[in-house]
């Protein structure tokens, strides 16, 4: 199975944000490139909001192009199998953490924004730190930093507040 048919089955069985769901699913029906970066038109990545439960805290990188406090994430990249798998690697390289895991369930959220390379259809899922995880900064960050739930939303914009009440609820 290709990365865009599991993207596919991925969307059509999560549940909530209908409208935004079906715009992803046309947007992958109109556009077989729609996985990559390579389609102008927008494509698909995968994020992963990196949660330490046990100490009430949340893992964000100051990405260096958005100058934002972000969850790890980005492109999907030819070796990632699945949406899942992606978000996996995206949350190990960015945070440096070996030993996440996915809250299972599938996504979390969806969320589409606007970067200076095109429209970035974000499906979102939480990983969960391992106890005694320490984060390595990647050359993607300008900072790494744990923050307590309480602060998020004074650093961070809303759709990374919205991620980790979702998230919140899923645990």
């Amino acid at each position: 199975m290709s990365l865009h048919d599991d993207a596919v089955l991925v969307l059509k069985a999560y549940e909530g944000q209908d409208e935004l769901r079906q715009v992803y699913l046309d947007h992958l029906a109109a556009h077989p490139d729609g996985m990559w970066k390579a389609c102008a038109d927008g494509h698909v990545t995968a994020s992963a909001m990196v949660i330490d439960p046990s100490r009430g805290r949340v893992l964000l990188t100051l990405h260096k192009k958005m100058r934002m406090w972000l969850q790890m994430g980005g492109h999907c990249e030819p070796v990632d199998e699945t949406l899942a798998r992606a978000a996996l690697r995206e949350g190990t390289e960015e945070s440096g953490i070996a030993g996440l895991t996915l809250l299972p369930g599938g996504p979390v959220r969806l969320d589409r924004h606007h970067t200076p390379c095109a429209w970035h259809l974000d499906v979102q899922y939480a990983a969960v730190a391992p106890e005694g995880a320490v984060e390595a900064i990647s050359d993607e960050s300008l900072d790494l930093r744990w923050f307590p739930y309480a602060e998020v939303a004074d650093v961070a914009d809303e759709s990374v507040v919205r991620l980790l009440e979702a998230t919140r609820a899923r645990l």
